[in-house]
């Protein structure tokens, strides 16, 4: 499917920022520094993750946009079923997919669930996706990112291994002065995935 605009993505030419926006500005950039030539590698990185992402720059521009705007190939859909103990199952097929998993919960969580506006189905969905943001938005997913992103780009550079210690350890002082050192770039965008790592702000 369409990526999210409400995702971000960076990308580099080696330790130097190239780009940083939706993917597909980013991926518009890696296309045009592709035509004047580069002298380092170009890696775009997911800011949320911290994973290397694939980019595909074949075409014009208006190919590329066309490409990331098309939707993916549809899946069959899933419904997770929650079953109420003694409740007799409706008939028929089930309309949200083909595909039943089971929900495992006591009858006091049945009985909550169902006094929820809209219901256990739309219930279960926001608490799965508050549960989301708040992974999303926790210190151990910003240190996950982080080290994801330093392994790909920073691996060979000074205290790479040190920084990596502190950041798990969550020493955002020590994290600070061992990447101080490292190029601009690199050193700029680790402070920003790291801002909810540590537990109290790092010193800039």
């Amino acid at each position: 499917m369409p990526p999210s605009p409400d995702r971000r993505y960076t990308a580099f030419e080696g330790h130097d920022h190239l780009a940083a926006g939706p993917l597909s500005e980013v991926t518009l950039a890696v296309k045009a520094a592709e035509e004047q030539g580069v002298a380092g590698a170009l890696l775009v990185f997911d800011d949320a993750t911290g994973h290397v992402v694939d980019v595909d720059t074949r075409g014009s521009a208006e190919d590329i946009l066309a490409r990331l705007a098309a939707p993916a190939e549809p899946a069959a859909p899933v419904k997770a079923q929650v079953e109420a103990p003694a409740a007799p199952r409706g008939r028929g097929r089930p309309k949200l997919g083909v595909t039943a998993r089971e929900v495992t919960l006591l009858p006091r969580h049945w009985e909550w669930l169902q006094s929820q506006p809209g219901g256990a189905s739309a219930t279960l969905r926001k608490l799965v996706e508050e549960a989301r943001r708040r992974d999303r938005d926790s210190p151990r997913q910003a240190r996950d990112a982080a080290y994801h992103f330093m392994s790909a780009l920073a691996g060979d550079l000074p205290g790479f291994e040190a920084a990596t210690r502190a950041l798990f350890a969550g020493d955002g002082e020590r994290f600070d002065t061992l990447i101080a050192a490292w190029p601009p770039a690199v050193r700029d965008h680790c402070r920003k995935m790291t801002a909810r790592a540590f537990p109290v702000p790092v010193a800039r």
